[in-house]
């Protein structure tokens, strides 16, 4: 059966979403606990990617003179050193870890290890999260610690699925499949 397709604005921005998603059941603490394990293992990833990135970046600014060495004998003692640089270069590292997780639950509610698990990240009606949602999510979930108020209450929805207004469902093995990402 092919899936349903519902269109819905929300501020003048297009959102879409699968209205078939919003009959599933939601997800319990402990498989959101191995999406999070196998995520975790990404997040970790793209932390380092985006780490080698942003020393290539400070690097190559201090090799075109535009960074002082102020004293430093190596790039790395520069940039740890220096308040500011140790302040934007974690500043980027989180910038980048945090719009992993916003980019994949706004565009296909699933990231990587949700997709693992069959989770979906939704609206009760199965609209996809805007990135102000998603974002909203991320920082309400206290870095993931949002998910054992799961443990303290009957309706499997944790801190962050509350202040959202958002849930994790289980999908079926053909919900999940790669032609529903993107709320398609």
């Amino acid at each position: 059966m092919k899936p349903t397709h519902t269109k819905t604005t929300q501020t003048s921005h297009s959102v879409r979403g699968n209205s078939e998603h919003a009959n599933y059941p939601r997800a319990s603490f402990f498989r959101r606990l191995g999406a999070i394990v196998y995520d975790a293992l990404l997040a970790v990833a793209v932390y380092m990617i985006a780490g080698a990135i942003g020393f290539g970046i400070f690097t190559g600014l201090v090799s075109l003179n535009l960074l002082n060495m102020n004293g430093f004998d190596h790039v790395s003692d520069l940039l740890n050193g220096t308040a500011l640089y140790k302040s934007l270069y974690q500043f980027w590292l989180v910038l980048c870890v945090g719009l992993f997780y916003i980019s994949f639950w706004s565009y296909g509610g699933q990231t990587l290890g949700m997709r693992a698990w069959r989770l979906k990240v939704q609206h009760p009606n199965g609209q996809s999260l805007s990135m102000i949602t998603a974002s909203a999510r991320l920082i309400y979930s206290l870095l993931g610690l949002g998910n054992i108020w799961i443990i303290l209450n009957t309706d499997k929805l944790a801190l962050q699925d509350s202040m959202t207004r958002s849930e994790v469902v289980v999908l079926s093995a053909e919900a999940n499949q790669l032609r529903n990402w993107r709320g398609v």
